[in-house]
């Protein structure tokens, strides 16, 4: 295949297939006029609107001075731009993302579009079918400004138990909050990965400073069940012998109790624990719970703030779940401690282990002090 054919813009048909049209041969122009090599039927698109070049393996595109512009990423251009694999761009209402054809495709590039014609239907200017930053999230997946934060678990006595483990960002091309990040890596299907990522990469910060530590880690709802995700426990523990691991289960997952013991008995060849995170946030789960007792109930931090403002119907509904976790031999933990007045109500409940703002906010772990 000569340099001139592996380049390909991968574009959403109207029934939703995914078709990739090759860029031959170059230069590749775009517009209205049937003498364009690709002809894009739609809004906003000018009979000579772009132009694709081939210039040191490199793909420039450049705007030939189009009424309504040419979009790279959702910015404009201003000048002749190269391309990387996964830049989205905007010609009208057509939307294309960028591939090549010695990379990995989402689309297979021997089934490439028979025609030469793409008609957009008319709507917002800038569609969204693909994920401009992906290029950046890939990345980052790989550890390009992957961080890691930690918060603290105390006892009741205010003694350090654990840390919990808190995924973190620095890549600039990204948004720093780890909502945002799940929202993009759900877009691209890649939740998994990017739990698994986050995990390792907090593990690894902490195992680096301390030979022996306890760390709570998040669990996507996605991986929980996957294959892939106790294999990648089983590689931690591998690899660092001091870990004491507490994997927290989302309450999403709970619900499926044949599958919860065979992950408990699983873990439990490891020697890893697990809690149930965010209890009561949703449903209970008290029959998941007695089915499959964690060693830790997480309850969420709905429940917890605010609890000594609380009616009295919610507090002692609060308390008999906490006996109920205690009387399941598992251990009840408040999340969502931000006042000394909630911290007494939770001790007097038989809450075990705080963590909450009172306790300590999430901190770099570049930035923890000696406590640490």
């Amino acid at each position: 295949m000569g340099a001139s054919s592996t380049w390909w813009l991968e574009r959403i048909a109207a029934d939703g297939t995914p078709l990739a049209v090759p860029l031959r041969p170059l230069p590749f122009r775009i517009g209205r006029d049937d003498d364009n090599e690709l002809v894009v039927v739609a809004p906003g698109v000018s009979r000579r609107h772009a132009r694709l070049d081939l210039r040191d393996d490199t793909l420039v595109l450049t705007d030939l001075r189009s009424t309504n512009g040419t979009w790279v990423n959702r910015a404009r251009l201003e000048g002749p731009r190269a391309l990387a694999v996964h830049d989205i761009v905007h010609i009208g209402d057509a939307e294309f993302r960028v591939r090549r054809a010695d990379m990995p495709l989402d689309t297979d590039p021997q089934h490439a579009a028979p025609e030469r014609t793409v008609v957009a239907p008319a709507g917002a200017m800038l569609s969204e079918h693909f994920v401009a930053n992906e290029t950046a999230f890939r990345a980052f997946i790989a550890g390009d400004g992957m961080a890691a934060a930690l918060q603290p678990i105390l006892t009741v006595e205010g003694q350090l138990f654990a840390w919990e483990a808190l995924g973190r960002c620095t890549n600039p091309a990204l948004p720093p909050s780890p909502m945002q990040l799940f929202r993009l890596a759900a877009r691209l299907h890649r939740e998994a990965e990017l739990s698994a990522a986050f995990r390792s990469h907090a593990v690894q910060s902490v195992m680096a400073r301390r030979a022996q530590a306890t760390v709570f880690a998040n669990v996507h709802p996605v991986e929980t069940f996957a294959p892939s995700f106790v294999d990648g426990i089983a590689r931690l523990v591998c690899a660092y012998p001091g870990l004491r691991l507490v994997v927290e289960i989302h309450e999403a997952a709970v619900v499926d109790t044949t599958r919860m013991k065979e992950l408990a008995a699983r873990l439990a060849e490891l020697n890893v624990r697990f809690a149930y995170d965010d209890f009561g946030a949703g449903q209970a789960r008290l029959v998941e719970l007695g089915e499959v007792p964690p060693h830790f109930v997480k309850f969420d931090m709905a429940l917890v703030h605010g609890l000594h403002q609380a009616a009295p119907r919610k507090q002692r509904l609060v308390a008999d779940l906490v006996r109920l976790v205690d009387d399941l031999g598992s251990v009840p933990l408040a999340e969502g401690i931000e006042d000394d007045a909630d911290g007494a109500v939770c001790r007097d409940m038989g809450f075990r282990l705080f963590q909450g703002y009172l306790i300590g906010r999430p901190t770099p772990v570049d930035a923890l002090t000696s406590r640490f």
